[in-house]
């Protein structure tokens, strides 16, 4: 299955080829592709630039066109502009950011373009270095169908509006959707799990472990748990559970990303955004089970991310001392267990022992429930 990028990486791309345009006035010669550092993950790429014009002596444009690989997903070929124009060269911003026509507002913020930190980060990384001490510019991004696109969304229930997110933490957009993606992990559960039925749930029995994306699987592998037990899953966690009591598999780790596996603490065993998005609200319900206090609470519903959800907890933690994130994710881990085993015994009429791992954007364990704990310790 091929990957992609998301919209941040041709927002950028974009706003370089305009760049280079305006710099380079008196040149016809203008490249067909540029770089872009990705900066998470560490790396360069290239991305074909489809028009690159100069509007006027101090205003270009780029287009590029969103490609986010063997996704469902609705940007796919949809324009990405960036307009670049000479700023003022006693503003104190070398890089203006600008959300035009078709990028979303966020309501809930003063109306602030929907142009969240990694795109942020990611056009400043990009452009600073191509601008001489003396220069500085603005540029505008611009959605030509980011509007109508917005419609088929549920942007606008975490108060965007009129338009789409430029959304993400990294720059590489991985086939999780792609329904031959499930053909793929089916495939790889059936040859591992071959053989797993009648081993039993003790110590001699090695857990399967279903890594969510790639970031699960590096991590995974980097704590010991060797790769002939991992099978890397995408979205379709419902039917590789399913799947894995069919074959009789008697012990599964979940090991994943915070963001993905507490959809399953709420019964959403299809984590793909697109389908259903209830982080928010599960992160803010366990909050409440666990007796976070009202006022702290109500901070929750500001947060945008699941990783905003666990930087506030953090931050509650640090000023009063408290232990709000091992407590809240915790509570987490175990409902997640307890949903997936029960889950399992619905579709298979098989019990599985099902233990889970979470971690953070900077790979960092935060949670293990007491079942992966003891899992953990047999694979590593």
């Amino acid at each position: 299955m091929r990957s992609g990028y998301t919209l941040p990486v041709f927002a950028t791309a974009s706003a370089i080829a305009a760049l280079r345009c305006l710099q380079q006035v008196r040149s016809n010669e203008h490249k067909s592709v540029v770089t872009v550092d990705l900066i998470t993950p560490a790396q360069k790429v290239e991305i074909s630039i489809e028009q690159a014009a100069l509007i006027n002596p101090n205003m270009s444009l780029g287009i590029t066109l969103s490609d986010p690989g063997d996704n469902l997903d609705l940007t796919r070929d949809t324009p990405v502009w960036a307009v670049v124009e000479w700023a003022d060269p006693d503003r104190v911003e070398t890089i203006a950011l600008i959300g035009g026509e078709g990028v979303g507002k966020q309501s809930n913020r003063d109306n602030l373009p929907a142009i969240y930190n990694y795109a942020q980060q990611l056009l400043q990384a990009n452009l600073a270095p191509l601008l001489t001490p003396e220069q500085k510019i603005r540029v505008t991004i611009i959605l030509p169908q980011g509007r109508i696109l917005a419609t088929r969304t549920s942007n606008a229930a975490f108060g965007v509006v009129e338009g789409l997110s430029l959304l993400g933490t990294t720059g590489i957009s991985q086939p999780l959707s792609a329904p031959g993606q499930l053909e793929a992990c089916l495939a790889e559960l059936r040859g591992k799990g071959k053989g797993e039925r009648g081993k039993g749930k003790g110590i001699e029995s090695l857990p399967l472990v279903f890594c969510i994306g790639e970031n699960g699987l590096d991590l995974a592998q980097k704590m010991g748990i060797g790769r002939e037990r991992i099978i890397k899953t995408a979205n379709w966690l419902g039917p590789l559970l399913t799947e894995a009591g069919i074959l009789g598999v008697p012990k599964l780790l979940l090991f994943g990303y915070h963001g993905k596996l507490v959809k399953l603490a709420g019964g959403i065993f299809h984590t793909h955004h697109h389908l259903a998005d209830g982080r928010l609200e599960i992160l803010v319900a366990a909050a409440a089970r666990m007796g976070l206090p009202a006022e702290q609470l109500s901070g929750l519903f500001d947060c945008e991310t699941a990783e905003d959800v666990l930087k506030y907890l953090h931050e509650i933690d640090t000023v009063v001392g408290s232990n709000w994130v091992t407590q809240i994710y915790g509570y987490l881990t175990d409902r997640i267990d307890n949903r997936s085993q029960t889950y399992i015994y619905s579709q298979s009429q098989q019990s599985v022992s099902v233990g889970s791992v979470l971690f953070d954007r900077q790979r960092k364990v935060i949670a293990t429930s007491p079942t992966g704990a003891t899992f953990l310790t047999q694979l590593c």
